[in-house]
């Protein structure tokens, strides 16, 4: 399997990926919050890569700093998976983003929405916000179609943050992109499904170029 790094969202740490970590032995999880802008977290991102070619799976937020780095440094990212991308074009507000995200808060397992809340204490409020700014200012579908490298979208069937309509887009224009949806999972396909997630991930990985 490639080298797998693990990007998460905005202002939680790497350990609600702990699932996955456990479902695909191997993958690195790091922690990139002191950075809060896209150029900086893709820098910090290919640091946490070795600066070498490899495979990185994003979450939300961090599926907008795969595409920071693929943009800046292409060699390094041999293909990108993107778990519940953000921000969705259709609702790039914040009263938009913070009620879909309450309604996501309901669908996901109590034990991730407190890693979640004691993560978020622990980014600080002026981060996190800054972070979410940068979210909802970065206009992904402009940068996808320049993304050269097979891209894997996975969605959650209950995602409210990735709707079915958003999650096409996304696939349609990357270049070489494809779909999968995950039944019964929210936004945090990655931890509330993890193993059927791995399954997926295996195969995309293990296919050739």
């Amino acid at each position: 399997m490639n080298r797998l790094v693990l990007v998460h969202g905005l202002g939680v740490s790497p350990r609600y990926f702990q699932p996955l970590v456990e479902a695909l032995p191997g993958a690195k999880a790091p922690d990139l919050r002191p950075a809060t802008t896209l150029p900086v977290l893709a820098e910090r991102l290919a640091e946490a890569a070795e600066n070498e070619p490899t495979a990185f799976l994003g979450n939300s937020f961090g599926c907008q700093v795969i595409v920071e780095l693929a943009i800046r440094r292409p060699a390094l990212v041999e293909r990108a998976i993107f778990v519940g991308p953000a921000v969705d074009r259709r609702r790039r507000s914040w009263t938009s983003q913070i009620s879909r995200l309450a309604v996501d808060a309901v669908r996901e397992p109590p034990r991730l929405v407190a890693i979640a809340v004691r993560d978020y204490f622990g980014t600080g409020p002026v981060r996190t916000l800054r972070m979410a700014r940068e979210a909802l200012g970065d206009p992904l579908e402009r940068k996808l179609p320049a993304l050269r490298t097979p891209l894997l979208v996975g969605r959650g069937e209950r995602d409210p943050l990735c709707p079915q309509d958003w999650a096409e887009d996304v696939t349609r224009l990357a270049p070489v992109g494809r779909l999968a949806v995950v039944p019964e999972a929210a936004h945090a396909v990655h931890y509330s499904h993890a193993r059927e997630l791995a399954v997926i991930v295996r195969a995309f990985l293990q296919e050739p170029k």
